[in-house]
């Protein structure tokens, strides 16, 4: 496969889940109370589920190629650890610094949602966890991970069920399905089915790529459908689950969601047409940035007069404006340096008048 760990079709579907991302947290956000059980908003936020799922599966490629690239490299197991916790804290540090900067905007202020389990805090818990996995060859983590990743999707309405009043209220969210946090059960899952995959693609020849990708696809379609059908006739073999929250049917849905995804993107940027500049795309080199300024702007003060207060056209109006906004904001980060250099003799102008 390529060397390159920046492969398009994973920024499109990056990309993909951020405009999704958007649109859902605006209808969340600003549509009319009166108005949330109908259709519109229903599925706005029933596709607004998915980004999450994709942020971490495509997360646990992009450490799948960074632990492959350090076997390469031939560094040892524990530098290969090491790599990946530094991963780990470097997602920690974002998820901690961007909690303070919305506690810091926020009125009233509350200390605790400093700490709120949000998805940058699972990323880097996931990757801690996964760390150890770097001592294995890529050939084994395709296995091991996807035997993690189903562990723990279907653990979790397990952990639901076991009386944690013992411990401290941050152990549970970081540990306990909940639909408030994002916790390591069950959405870890999703990460180690990612490294499972990212492992995958490092093996596989760039002329059996295609190849791969269509039984990539028709996985996808097995996990979509087969989980769907057996919760639909109501097979378990747990006294309690929820569907929603710590359900492993869900789980690998998402998941075959996410397969198909993939594969329709890796066809799609390589039609003609889809080559050079991508709007979808360019969401997805800068998702991380979408992500920071779209949240303080949506539930911030910025445009609290709006909350709760539009209808569905204006809503998706505003779902428009929001994006187009982070669209240009997207490209300011990947252009700064080019404008700067654009910018600097107007805004400098040369002195060359004589002395």
């Amino acid at each position: 496969m390529a060397n390159s760990s920046r492969l398009q079709y994973i920024d499109w579907v990056r990309g993909l889940a951020a405009i999704v991302m958007l649109q859902g947290h605006v209808f969340n956000s600003f549509t009319r109370t009166d108005l949330r059980a109908g259709g519109p908003y229903v599925f706005s936020q029933f596709v607004g589920g998915m980004p999450p799922a994709i942020f971490l599966l495509l997360t646990g490629i992009t450490l799948a190629f960074l632990m492959d690239s350090g076997e390469r490299k031939g560094l040892s197991g524990g530098q290969k650890i090491v790599a990946s916790l530094r991963r780990s804290g470097y997602l920690f540090s974002l998820a901690f610094l961007f909690r303070l900067q919305l506690w810091a905007f926020s009125s009233p202020r509350h200390w605790e949602d400093i700490f709120r389990v949000d998805i940058l805090n699972c990323m880097g818990l996931a990757i801690a966890v996964a760390s150890p996995m770097a001592i294995f060859r890529t050939v084994e983590r395709i296995q091991l991970c996807a035997v993690l990743g189903l562990s723990i999707a279907f653990a979790s309405p397990l952990v639901s069920q076991v009386d944690w009043s013992f411990a401290p209220t941050l152990v549970r969210d970081y540990l306990v399905p909940s639909p408030q946090f994002f916790a390591f059960f069950p959405w870890a899952a999703f990460l180690f089915f990612g490294v499972s995959l990212g492992s995958l693609l490092r093996t596989v020849k760039r002329e059996h790529v295609q190849q791969m990708m269509q039984w990539l696809a028709w996985g996808g379609v097995v996990l979509v459908f087969a989980p769907y059908t057996l919760s639909n006739m109501q097979l378990t073999i747990y006294a309690k689950s929820d569907f929603w929250i710590d359900g492993p049917a869900l789980i690998l849905i998402k998941t075959g969601v996410v397969l198909i995804a993939l594969a329709f993107a890796y066809v799609w940027t390589l039609q003609p047409t889809a080559q050079g500049w991508s709007w979808i795309r360019q969401f997805g080199t800068t998702s991380l940035l979408v992500y920071w300024v779209h949240i303080e702007l949506v539930y911030g003060r910025w445009l609290g007069a709006l909350k709760e207060t539009l209808t569905i056209p204006q809503t998706v109006f505003a779902a428009v404006a929001v994006t187009l906004l982070m669209l240009v904001l997207s490209l300011a980060q990947t252009n700064f340096r080019a404008w700067r250099e654009k910018l600097l003799p107007i805004i400098q102008p040369s002195h060359d008048f004589g002395d």
